[in-house]
């Protein structure tokens, strides 16, 4: 399948991204007032970032802290064997595990980092333990975790293209 080329941005839809990505909760006329548009306006340009797969949803980040000790876990995977099914089995089990927060496939000497939320050391243990034991079609080799009690410092911006200075030929940065 063909992917659509990325829909043109103009300076206006960097910022109003930029301030989605920061805090979607803002009211359209909050929005508004900072790109220089009206609520209607804005609305327009938001229902056109989700109906051009910029926005594909919105979450509510909670505070883990809040809700008593946990311990984030990083944990560094590789698979015993190499095969697309192989790989679509393994992250199939990543996105099934209410623990686990975040899977990247990456390149090197690992297969995957998989980020996991857990209670207690000994459960994210356990998690890590798990992971290598639910193989049907795919063993885990070399499990190896870092854990880490403190609040992370998970990025709330996807990097995206604003519109080029017609004058310099550098990125326009975001007013605010």
């Amino acid at each position: 399948m063909l992917e659509s080329p990325p829909p043109r941005l103009d300076e206006i839809d960097a910022l109003l991204l930029d301030l989605l990505q920061h805090e979607a909760g803002h009211t359209l006329h909050d929005l508004g007032e900072q790109v220089g548009l009206s609520p209607s306006a804005v609305q327009r340009r938001i229902a056109r970032y989700r109906k051009d797969g910029l926005i594909t949803r919105q979450v509510a980040v909670l505070d883990a802290h809040r809700f008593g000790s946990t311990v984030l876990a990083a944990v560094l995977v590789t698979l015993d064997q190499q095969s697309f099914e192989h790989h679509r089995a393994f992250s199939k089990r990543m996105r099934s595990d209410s623990q686990v927060q975040q899977c990247y496939r990456v390149a090197g000497p690992w297969d995957y980092v998989v980020v996991l939320a857990a209670r207690s050391m000994p459960i994210a243990a356990g998690s890590v333990t798990a992971c290598s034991r639910r193989t049907t079609t795919s063993g885990v080799t070399r499990p190896w975790s870092s854990s880490t009690p403190s609040r992370p410092a998970w990025p709330s911006r996807f990097p995206h293209h604003s519109p080029l200075d017609r004058k310099t030929g550098v990125h326009k940065r975001s007013r605010r």
